[in-house]
């Protein structure tokens, strides 16, 4: 299982409990997992963000969160996600707005970039990079 797809170690823990495995062995097939290198929380944590920016469209409030309920440590994480380029995030959030002000419907300027603006941040993308979009 570990060996098709990327998993975290919540995940396997949580799919051993599901499954009825006992705690002491738990503890034995992760610390085999891990020394194996089947799971890396810092590996699973690349490939998530990766993919949640480029297929998701998701921003970096929205990732950060998703990896705090997948319980990846701070650490990892916030080193992961500082890696990124910011033009990485702007070449995702441009056309995800332009084609978004396309389908909203509003009797002003402002108001439509207050849709705008709710739309992204709730994809998690942060204030300042949705200004630089919408040059507001």
């Amino acid at each position: 299982m570990c060996s098709v797809a990327e998993h975290c170690s919540y995940e396997m823990i949580e799919k051993m409990q599901k499954w009825g495995v006992g705690e002491d062995a738990q503890a034995r097939i992760m610390q085999y997992l891990v020394k194996e290198k089947y799971v890396d929380d810092e590996r699973f944590c690349r490939a998530f963000v990766r993919d949640k920016i480029r297929y998701g469209k998701w921003g970096r409030r929205k990732i950060e969160q998703a990896l705090y309920m997948k319980r990846i440590p701070d650490d990892v994480s916030s080193k992961v996600l500082d890696e990124i380029d910011e033009n990485e995030y702007m070449e995702v959030l441009r056309p995800l707005i332009e084609t978004k002000r396309k389908s909203v419907k509003a009797s002003s300027e402002y108001e439509l970039n207050g849709k705008l603006i709710r739309f992204a941040m709730g994809r998690g993308f942060l204030m300042e990079q949705i200004r630089e979009v919408l040059d507001i």
